[in-house]
Parts: structure tokens; sequence; C-alpha cells
């Protein structure tokens, strides 16, 4: 999402400015282009030199800077800026733009740019709860800046409470949401994500190899993109993508199963990434099963077809399933979405490396009604998410024309 965009980087005196520099290296990895600003007060924390080294870019430290020769330097990189991040953002700086006041390089830049400014605060929790500062911030939201919520627990200062910096992490989601375009805004897209788990007894259980990594990056992506995410997943050790996504979290394919129905009237989209098991055991003991014969048998009898159920009664929506292959597949992919009654389905081969479980990267193909096939090369799994949410939107427009 961030690659070639232009991010100007505002750092301003405080402790925590030394964790700007990580920012600057987490926005370069992204291929971000990134410009650094730095107040006075800030460069007796972090020396110009480590951002310029981090960023591969000159670092403005001068009100009266130059960025080429005849221009201005406030104005060329107010021009330039897609987005300006101020990290971190004391309560001078905070209370400066909200006055009006730009008497240094960063609060002229912030007052003659028409890019969006995301603020990252980071101060001392008597300072964050000053009733000026936190009626400098309303004045800022009221006029569409965007800020960060800081953290609470051990300040710098020994005092105990909010103030603290942002995790950087949730920064640079930010910035990507930010950034991302608006296309899904006012969909409703319901996704599933993860293995199921299918009890023997109390202590074992029937399940695959699925991370649960590409449902939660379609999530992830599509909350970036505008719209309104349902999550049904099956037990992963990932975080919540998204703080404003609907998690359900579920078990068993047959607990995906309702939780699905239960969720599916008002969606105009169900993506259907999930790993669910095809099979279950038949009956499942109430005991642990004691290692006492050689060998041990399981009956196992079928699970409900949660996708060929959602076809049978999409109506309007745009349905989207997956396919996780070892052979012929195009062939089988072919057969699940004709079968399936959906807009698109997603194959992969996982004994391909890098394109399998667990794995950060995937390598797909798309299958379309029309017998179209649309091979994509290796990318990130977040990558995937993001080519396959821009067929969803151009299907959602098609169907509405």
């Amino acid at each position: 999402m961030l690659k070639g965009k232009e991010i100007v980087l505002g750092v301003t005196g405080g402790i925590a400015a030394y964790k700007a520099a990580e920012f600057v290296r987490l926005l370069v990895k992204q291929e971000a282009r990134v410009h650094v600003v730095m107040t006075q007060n800030a460069q007796k924390f972090v020396t110009p030199l480590t951002f310029q080294t981090l960023s591969g870019n000159p670092v403005v430290t001068d009100t009266f800077a130059l960025i080429e020769e005849a221009q201005i330097g406030h104005i060329a990189l107010a021009d330039l800026a897609e987005l300006i991040v101020i990290l971190p953002a004391s309560a001078n700086i905070i209370g400066k733009i909200a006055n009006g006041i730009a008497d240094d390089f960063l609060s002229t830049m912030v007052m003659a740019s028409k890019a969006q400014v995301l603020f990252a605060p980071s101060m001392n929790v008597n300072m964050w709860e000053n009733k000026a500062l936190q009626k400098n911030i309303k004045t800022l939201r009221d006029r569409d800046y965007h800020f960060m919520e800081p953290g609470e627990g051990e300040l710098a200062c020994h005092w105990y409470g909010k103030g603290r910096l942002a995790e950087l992490g949730d920064v640079l989601e930010r910035v990507e949401d930010i950034l991302s375009p608006k296309d899904l805004k006012g969909e409703r897209i319901l996704v599933t994500a993860g293995p199921t788990q299918e009890s023997i007894d109390p202590v074992r259980f029937i399940t695959n190899h699925s991370s649960g990594k590409m449902g939660y990056g379609l999530a992830r992506v599509a909350k970036r993109r505008g719209a309104e995410v349902v999550l049904v997943s099956g037990p992963t050790s990932l975080s919540l993508p998204h703080s404003d996504i609907n998690l359900i979290s579920v078990k068993t394919a047959e607990e995906m199963r309702k939780a699905v129905d239960t969720h599916l009237k008002n969606c105009s989209v169900v993506i259907k990434a999930a790993a669910v098991s095809d099979y279950r055991p038949k009956e499942v003991s109430q005991k642990k099963l004691k290692k006492t014969a050689s060998s041990v048998s399981l009956e196992m009898e079928r699970t409900r077809d949660i996708l060929g159920e959602i076809g049978k009664k999409k109506g309007k929506r745009i349905l989207v399933g997956f396919a996780a292959e070892t052979e012929d597949l195009v062939s089988n992919a072919r057969k699940k979405l004709k079968d399936k009654h959906l807009d698109l389905i997603v194959v992969n081969d996982v004994t391909k490396p890098g394109a399998g479980f667990a794995s950060e990267t995937n390598q797909v193909k798309f299958l379309y009604p029309s017998g179209e096939v649309k091979d994509l090369p290796m990318m990130s799994k977040e990558e995937v998410a993001q080519v396959i949410l821009d067929e969803v939107s151009g299907l959602l427009k098609r169907k509405r024309k």
C-alpha cells in the first residue's frame, strides 16, 4: 500500500523521539518515500544524521531550508506530501497548529499543506490531561486531523498513566488506513478465516494446517478500504487485524456455519477463506481414548457445505471462494466455481514453496465464470488480499450498473 507514497515525518522534542527512527525504518521497509522534518528540540534527543541515514533523504532542520534551488522548503514539502505524520507530537506542536501559529519549519509546512495530518502524541500524563491540550485536540479533530490515542503505563518521567507513544505497528496500520482508497465504503463484507477443529475426545481433535493469515489479511485490507467487516475465524494465534472489525470466534465447522448464517443477511460480499473440515468423527468420546489397541479406526461423517449453502441463496451478493489444491488446480477449482455458484475462486498449490499454509506469501490463480484464468506472481498475502478486493470492487460496480 505505501510503495512510492510521499510521507513527511515531523519529529518534535520528547524522549519518544528515538522511536521515530524505528518508524522511519518501518516506512522504508514498506517502500514509502520518507522526508523527515525535525524541530530544534527534537535534535537534542536524536541527530539529523540518524534520520538521513535511515530515510535516504536530507533532513530539514532550518526554517529557511531550500529543498531544491529556487523552491521554498516548507512549500515544496507541503506540496509533495501525501501524508504528514507528527511522531512524537508534543503538546507544544499540537497547540501551535490548533491555534494557527507557524513559527518554525514544521508548523509552517503543516499550515501550507493540503495533505492529511496524523498526530501520534507522547507526553507526561498531567500534560495529556491538561484542559488546554484537550481543547486543542478537539479543535484539530473537528478540522479532520487524525490522532493516535496514546498508551497507558509507566512513563519516562516515572509517572504512571496515559501519555505513552502508541505502538509503532498501530501507527503504521493507521497510516495505511488513511492512504487506502475507500472504494468499499458502504459495503458489509463477511470473511471467514483459519482452520476448524473437530473433537475426537476431550484431549484430541482433527484440524488442518491453515494459519488464518490469508483471511485476516483480507479482513484488514477490506476495513482499510472503508468496508464494515465481520470476521468469522477458527482458532488461530493471530491478533485482531483492526479494532473496528467484528470478530466472531468459532471452533467447529458447525459453529462456523451457524455464525455465517447469522451474519449473512446484511452482507453484500462473502469471502470464504477458511479451511473448513470436510469430515468430523461420527461419535465423540466423552473420555480420553487410552492407548491400548495397536490401531484405532474412526468413523467419519460429512460436515455441512457452508459455501454450497451460501451459493444457493446468495442473491445479489458477491461470493468468493478459495481452493487449496495439490494437483489439477484449474480443473478442480473450475468445478468448485460452478457447483458453488461463485463469482470468483482463488486457487493455490499448497505444496509449492512459499504458497502453502502458514507462509507469509502466496501464489494464486483467479478463475471466473466466463472461463478466464488469471495467474498472479508470488506476493505477500496482504498484497494478494489487495488484488482480490480490487476484483471484488470491480464486480460490485458491474453488478450495479
